[in-house]
């Protein structure tokens, strides 16, 4: 396949552009970044004029982060901007070309679901509220005008876990000075995915003419922020845990602290268990093992 690729230059594009080659694929990379002298092998374009004259699947990844930066205004219209309004523009886009997509998988978020206390969430359950809810109930939207009659996939991630980028860095600092903790009471949960699971279910994905709609992209064992701490204690030495206090952590990042870190969602990949995929790294152990102590 010809595969269009957006947010090829983050976090998971990166480790998602040689698992696409491995597999024969051709990938194309719209970026305003500059293209990276490691990857001839890429095409780079900043403009989707730019492209060949066919496109079998559009993958698309890009957004600003969430978490990289506090929540005013500005930010949240850049967060929306970088996903709907990019995917609308890919839809007008493609709507004009002689041969457009027949694949599309858009990239979501399982914060679609708002914040859900114990409850256990598959494809099924409804959006929940919040700036993030909104935002990820946007893109959707967008996505499916923009597929048109393309076989669209969904793909809802969690907390993607990985050494280098990601939530990672930030999560595992305060361990790396000796220091446990846990986010307020730390009963809310987090359903995290290692990036390599990711990767693996976007092929997946791609590969499955069978499969559309809504994935979870979750590890299938959840956990609360305190097992995390306590599964984290086992790959660092710590001298000390203590917990961070929910006003101290509304103190410092702002809204973003009520939407993505005290609370949580305790979410289930119910359709990528159902259709026999399998997870590299389904227990958060293994995958703290894999970030920490890379085989070399």
């Amino acid at each position: 396949m010809n595969i269009l690729l957006t947010g090829g230059t983050g976090f998971i594009g990166e480790a998602l552009i040689p698992a696409l080659q491995e597999r024969g694929h051709n990938v194309s990379v719209l970026t305003r970044q500059l293209a990276p002298k490691s990857r001839a092998d890429v095409e780079y374009v900043q403009e989707l004029q730019d492209l060949g004259p066919c496109i079998d699947a559009v993958i698309n990844l890009a957004g600003a982060s969430l978490a990289d930066k506090r929540w005013n205004d500005a930010y949240k219209q850049k967060m929306v901007a970088s996903r709907v309004e990019l995917t609308r523009t890919l839809g007008e886009y493609f709507r004009r070309v002689e041969s457009p997509p027949t694949v599309w998988l858009n990239a979501s978020a399982i914060g679609y679901y708002g914040a859900r206390d114990d409850q256990e969430l598959d494809e099924s359950a409804s959006s929940g509220a919040g700036f993030a809810a909104e935002l990820c109930r946007d893109w959707e939207a967008a996505a499916t005008d923009a597929a048109g009659d393309a076989r669209l996939c969904i793909l809802r991630l969690g907390v993607v876990l990985d050494a280098g980028g990601g939530a990672y860095p930030q999560m595992a600092q305060p361990f790396r000075f000796g220091v446990a903790n846990w986010i307020g009471d730390g009963r809310q949960w987090l359903s995290w995915v290692h990036r390599e699971d990711v990767v693996s279910a976007f092929c997946f994905a791609l590969d499955r003419a069978d499969l559309s709609g809504p994935i979870n992209v979750t590890a299938p064992e959840p956990v609360t922020s305190r097992d995390f701490c306590t599964a984290m204690r086992k790959v660092h030495r710590t001298l000390l845990a203590i917990p961070m206090p929910a006003f101290l952590m509304r103190a410092m990042v702002g809204e973003m602290a009520d939407e993505l870190l005290i609370t949580g969602q305790r979410v289930q990949p119910a359709k990528l268990l159902a259709e026999g995929f399998e997870f590299t790294l389904p227990r958060l152990a293994s995958a703290l093992e894999r970030i920490e102590r890379p085989a070399s």
